[in-house]
């Protein structure tokens, strides 16, 4: 499944999810967030890894505002439309899926490309990745659920200041701050990837009860917390991969997890 904005390829169990669009860095048009929502909808339902990342050397760089053109002449222009049509499905998908997501960026990561890298469950940076809260500098208030994302990952007071100013954040920065899960050079960001996903998709049933609990956690109070874990751990209980982890404990081997 190749779209003309999204490219879509599945191998050992990774489903391989990338913006395609690298003349414009990547910029997140109505046309590519529906190509990305299908093709995140075609991973839950045949995956066992989701790779998301963007071709050339950026992810992304924020919303294509050839879009808004046409709304610039409307007095009653709703700019939050083709969020709710696209963008915030895409959001909302990345969050309900079982499957885990490795975000992987490079270059730009900016606008509504933070908070489609932010939906991530394992977010790499290359060395060269940097997060541009830009709205501020079109009018603009933030946007594919930054304003939750950032607040949550690394405090309030450090996302206003990224949300007022429209500062950039290095990935060096981004990574004390605890935005993302890991820096790797630029020529090693996609193996890295690979690898990760391969090792996440050879897991147990588990990972998609503990991705759902981290999930849950951000939304939930302590008891709330307690009472998901023990849903949880009661699911995980009565799997195969259980089963099957347990035998391999006490044959001092390898487990071999087949995700049910």
């Amino acid at each position: 499944m190749n779209g003309a904005l999204v490219t879509y390829a599945l191998a050992d169990g990774v489903a391989r999810i990338a913006l395609n669009d690298p003349a414009t860095l990547n910029a997140a048009s109505e046309a590519m967030g529906m190509e990305l929502l299908a093709a995140l909808r075609r991973a839950g339902a045949e995956a066992r890894a989701v790779i998301l990342t963007g071709e050339g050397r950026a992810f992304c760089s924020g919303a294509n505002l050839d879009d808004a053109a046409e709304l610039i002449a409307d007095p009653l222009r709703d700019g939050g439309a083709q969020l709710e049509r696209t963008f915030n499905p895409v959001i909302e998908e990345m969050r309900r899926m079982t499957q885990p997501v490795v975000v992987a960026l490079r270059g730009a990561v900016a606008g509504v490309g933070c908070g489609i890298a932010m939906a991530g469950d394992i977010i790499l940076c290359s060395e060269n990745a940097y997060f541009f809260f830009a709205f501020p500098h079109v009018g603009l208030v933030p946007d594919g659920g930054s304003s939750w994302l950032l607040s949550k990952a690394i405090g309030r007071v450090r996302a206003m200041r990224l949300m007022l100013l429209g500062e950039k954040l290095a990935a060096a920065d981004a990574f004390d701050w605890g935005l993302i899960s890991r820096i790797v050079p630029d020529a090693a960001l996609d193996e890295e990837a690979q690898t990760l996903a391969r090792n996440l998709a050879s897991g147990p049933h588990s990972l998609a009860l503990i991705k759902q609990l981290a999930w849950k956690a951000q939304e939930s109070d302590l008891a709330e917390a307690l009472a998901a874990e023990r849903i949880g751990q009661c699911e995980a209980g009565r799997s195969e991969d259980f089963i099957e982890g347990m035998q391999a404990f006490r044959e001092r081997r390898k487990p071999v997890f087949k995700g049910r």
